[in-house]
């Protein structure tokens, strides 16, 4: 799957269309649930005995990447974007929680009842 957004690399490996499916609609999700990414892109592939995956996901004020080694690729693919997304959320939630921090120093008791 390729949409410009969201890029799908699947090398040497037997992934049911069911999992390929599901794949591409947790990448679809984790797109709608950050807005601020301008690109997304997953890669699964065979690695000795089991399968390895990564994600890397980038945008306006993000950057976050990770891996992950299973036996199943589907499994290796949940879990990477598993990570990915708690990733995304601490990033997200840092910058958040940082502006309204900032806003509520910078607010004095004079400027609110002023």
């Amino acid at each position: 799957m390729a949409n410009g957004l969201v890029a799908m690399h699947i090398k040497d490996t037997d992934l049911s269309e069911e999992a390929r499916r599901r794949l591409e609609a947790r990448c679809q999700s984790v797109v709608e649930e950050f807005p601020e990414l301008t690109h997304l892109e997953i890669s699964v592939a065979p690695e000795g005995l089991g399968h390895t995956a990564s994600a890397h996901a980038t945008g306006k004020h993000t950057e976050a990447a990770t891996h992950a080694k299973g036996e199943q690729a589907a499994q290796v693919a949940d879990l990477v974007l598993h990570k990915l997304e708690h990733q995304l959320r601490r990033v997200h939630d840092k910058r958040i929680f940082a502006r309204r921090r900032d806003a509520r120093q910078h607010t004095t008791k004079r400027n609110v009842e002023g």
